[in-house]
């Protein structure tokens, strides 16, 4: 037990008295000095789970910083996406896009206005900044408000919001807004639709920008820069997880490692690149999820409870997803050999007449092909990125239905029916089942698999 201060003052004093103060210098003068603090090494798996915790906050601030890079684009400002484009993970093209990045204070709520809009699908996907959803609006989410106008507050607000205004409460004083609203054959109409969406702040918030982090793509994934500067991002946004508290205390023992030596700094990057960030790669496509024919999906998205992991998966391949009463994903990276898909090769998914996609759904299906690692659309001679329930496709004679991907058509697949692939290149796909039914929803339906054409 240490000694107080002011007593250790009287000693001094006393102990001067008796042998002079040349004595007790000279005793101080030759006592070590306390040694610089050094972190204890954490275990790999601290690492591991730290890395996997924090890179799903990362994934979302390297979004944000993208998003208000664009020309016009600020907070509290719609941006309506032209049809066909979407510029994150997987976008989906079978819908008209608008997105908004929302900031408020305590005195400043956003007002968001919803149009009315029937007989196709659409919702207001409200998400906070570590990709957990925070509410849908549309019919089935909220059947006595699913319109008009919805004042977005942050946590514990007590600013007054406009008469008639829902009010929804925010996990922060961030939220990113992706609407959408269903093509349905009709894209003249989804882009009317699109347009009535309106937003504006009710004056002016404290805006904080984001937290700096270098930009890295999905190709290189961050290291261990990912911990510098923990602080800024872990309080830049507040983590509903159940096991935040734990997970950021795992965080911050490893930032005080690598910030108190060096080689310790470079050890931990190596683990980071030669081990953890392999093998979540390596979870994200066959692990992370029930796997099924081939095809990985089913999990509960959107929310994610304990399972952080996840979340980041989500954020890295599929960022702003939604949760599973409203769709259900699935990603094929590997044909029914297990072999990876490849542009160069010709593939045929074949689905029985009696589980035809349409059965599975109450809205509408889709399939898209995007590039790995990157995750985007890739571009090819007829703009065709997607297939769904509204394309024009061609079924067999017993009923049946096939979808053709490849450089080219494949011989007995009508055309209509072809997905263009990157020729020697290798792509996933993923395939979407909007308002699910409960056979999805229970894991007992996937695509059938990904199977390659000789």
């Amino acid at each position: 037990m240490g000694i107080p201060r002011r007593i250790a003052s009287v000693v001094l004093a006393g102990w001067a008295a008796v042998v002079g103060t040349e004595l007790i210098t000279s005793a101080l003068a030759q006592t070590p000095r306390a040694a610089a603090v050094v972190a204890p090494r954490p275990d790999e798996q601290t690492v591991s789970d730290a890395y996997n915790y924090l890179l799903g906050r990362v994934l979302v601030i390297r979004q944000e910083h993208a998003d208000l890079k664009a020309p016009g684009a600020s907070y509290n400002v719609i941006k309506y996406n032209p049809l066909g484009s979407a510029d994150f993970v997987n976008p989906n093209f079978d819908v008209a896009y608008l997105e908004a990045w929302f900031a408020v204070d305590e005195y400043t709520p956003v007002l968001l206005e919803v149009p009315e809009i029937r007989g196709r699908y659409y919702t207001a996907e409200i998400l906070d900044e570590w990709g957990e959803v925070i509410a849908n609006i549309n019919e089935r989410r909220f059947p006595s408000k699913p319109f008009g106008k919805f004042a977005l507050v942050a946590p514990g607000s007590t600013a007054k919001i406009p008469a008639g205004a829902g009010r929804i409460e925010l996990h922060s004083n961030k939220a990113k807004m992706l609407a959408r609203v269903e093509l349905k054959g009709d894209p003249y109409s989804a882009v009317k639709l699109q347009r009535q969406f309106k937003a504006r702040s009710l004056g002016e918030p404290a805006i904080k920008q984001p937290p700096a982090v270098p930009m890295f793509d999905n190709n290189q994934l961050i290291g261990v820069d990912v911990f510098d500067d923990v602080d800024a991002k872990l309080s830049s946004a507040l983590d509903v997880s159940p096991i935040a508290a734990e997970m950021q205390q795992k965080v911050r023992a490893v930032a005080a490692y690598i910030q108190t030596n060096h080689e310790g700094r470079a050890a931990v990057d190596r683990q980071l690149r030669e081990k953890v960030i392999p093998e979540f790669k390596e979870y994200a496509f066959t692990k992370s999820a029930p796997y099924r024919n081939h095809w990985v999906g089913g999990a509960q998205t959107g929310n994610y409870g304990r399972d952080y992991r996840l979340r980041t998966v989500v954020n890295y391949a599929g960022i702003w997803a939604n949760d599973t009463d409203e769709v259900i994903y699935f990603v094929a990276t590997r044909d029914a050999n297990e072999k990876l898909l490849n542009g160069s090769n010709s593939y045929v998914i074949h689905f029985p007449s009696d589980k035809l996609p349409n059965s599975v759904v109450n809205s509408y299906w889709s399939v898209i092909l995007v590039g790995v690692p990157d995750y985007r659309v890739v571009p090819n001679p007829l703009n065709r990125f997607t297939l769904n329930s509204y394309s024009s496709l061609k079924a067999e004679t017993d009923g049946s239905l096939k979808i053709s991907i490849g450089p080219k058509p494949v011989a007995g697949v009508d055309e209509s029916n072809w997905l263009p692939a990157p020729d020697g290149n290798t792509f996933s796909l993923t395939f979407r089942t909007y308002v699910p039914k409960d056979l999805v929803k229970r894991g007992e339906w996937a695509p059938p698999a990904v199977t390659a054409v000789p």
